[in-house]
């Protein structure tokens, strides 16, 4: 079988992340099975000539052109791969699009349902209705005629799905699939040792994700740890970086905290294994990838109440949730959590919680499997 994966875009850094990654994970999982598993993206902030593979699988990167640049990563394409979709999308027998409001994966879904080749959309919580006129104008041109079209629509929540009906409503219900995010299981780092504790927040550093109480939380866990070190890590797409010093400052912690800025690959599992608590503050994270690998590892997590892992980490006793205040300082709440988690013995049952969450639960193998299955549907159905 040949598959399509499309995502918008792919940098050194992993600036655009959850949605890189899970086509990442997919496609890789996905030629471990023996399946032509490819990758169609944009790439950006690359020094040199663009790779022909990303982490072992083949792709076909193009050169990102900011041509709507107030619209960010929704406003880059690239003519040379709008080009050759037609070519890439007939070549595949099934195209998985990870779809958002573009000029990249709306194009490719298009040219999917021209060609009659089966489509799968992954929507990763990014369509849902709006208000805003731009995005009003591309539903209308273009995004509910690919909802309507999709062979399948893989959503993470019932939420989620229920955000993709509002914007089409009458989706047909057998169209929906759930499939949930899943990461290789690494070896579980070292048990907690006597030295100073570190504290990690790595993700994208943006508003959505409130750093700024992670930040908080620093002169709190440091009142009972003093020598504790606490990483901000992550491509800094919200531009917060300086505030966030100047936060650090006034807090008087400023020595305690590294930026570490945006890593790769190997070096976030690098961070993770040395790393003694993982702390991701975000208001809404429908399956935050970024989790489930710091999970893989062993390190226990703290995040908020309002997460869609959120639930499976509480049961598992994988770390410990937080309420999530958008207008309140949470440091203190994000402090008792990270200061329970630093006890070594909680720790221990913890890490040990989380490494077997993501094994038994959301190893990418059985995501894998599962997408497998969706895809003999839709291919099944396309050929009667």
């Amino acid at each position: 079988m040949r598959v399509l994966h499309v995502v918008t875009l792919h940098t050194p850094t992993n600036d655009f992340g959850g949605p890189t990654r899970v086509a990442l994970n997919l496609s890789r999982g996905l030629r471990e099975r023996g399946v032509d598993a490819r990758i169609a993206t944009l790439g950006d902030g690359f020094p040199g000539p663009l790779p022909g593979s990303v982490e072992g699988v083949p792709s076909f990167l193009h050169r990102a052109r900011h041509v709507l640049p107030a619209f960010e990563v929704s406003g880059i394409t690239s003519p040379a791969l709008l080009a050759r979709a037609g070519r890439l999308v007939r070549g595949a027998d099934v195209v998985h699009v990870h779809l958002m409001r573009d000029l990249i994966t709306l194009p490719f879904a298009l040219t999917a349902l021209r060609a009659r080749v089966p489509l799968v959309l992954q929507t990763h919580g990014m369509i849902d209705p709006t208000e805003k006129a731009f995005a009003k104008a591309v539903d209308v041109l273009a995004l509910k005629r690919v909802l309507r079209g999709a062979d399948a629509i893989l959503h993470l929540t019932a939420e989620e799905r229920d955000g993709v009906q509002a914007v089409v409503p009458g989706t047909r219900l057998r169209t929906f699939h759930r499939l949930v995010n899943g990461v290789a299981l690494q070896d579980r780092r070292p048990a907690r040792t006597s030295r100073p504790p570190t504290v990690l927040y790595l993700a994208r550093v943006q508003q959505r994700k409130r750093p700024q109480d992670f930040v908080a939380a620093v002169p709190h866990v440091l009142a009972r740890h003093p020598g504790a070190r606490f990483v901000l890590a992550g491509p800094d797409t919200g531009a917060l970086t300086p505030e966030l010093r100047r936060q650090a400052e006034r807090l008087g912690v400023g020595p305690a905290l590294e930026y570490a800025g945006p890593l790769g690959h190997a070096q976030v599992l690098d961070r993770l294994r040395r790393s003694d608590v993982y702390v991701l503050p975000s208001v809404v994270e429908p399956f935050a990838v970024s989790l489930l690998e710091a999970m893989s590892v062993g390190l226990p997590v703290v995040a908020t109440r309002t997460g869609g892992l959120s639930p499976d980490i509480e049961a598992a006793g994988a770390g410990r949730l937080t309420d999530s205040r958008p207008d309140a300082d949470n440091g203190p709440l994000i402090a008792r959590a990270v200061l329970d988690l630093l006890d070594p013995a909680a720790n221990e049952r913890a890490s040990a919680a989380a490494w077997h969450l993501v094994r038994d639960r959301f190893s990418i193998d059985a995501v894998v499997g599962r997408l497998l299955e969706v895809y003999e549907e839709v291919r099944s159905r396309a050929r009667r």
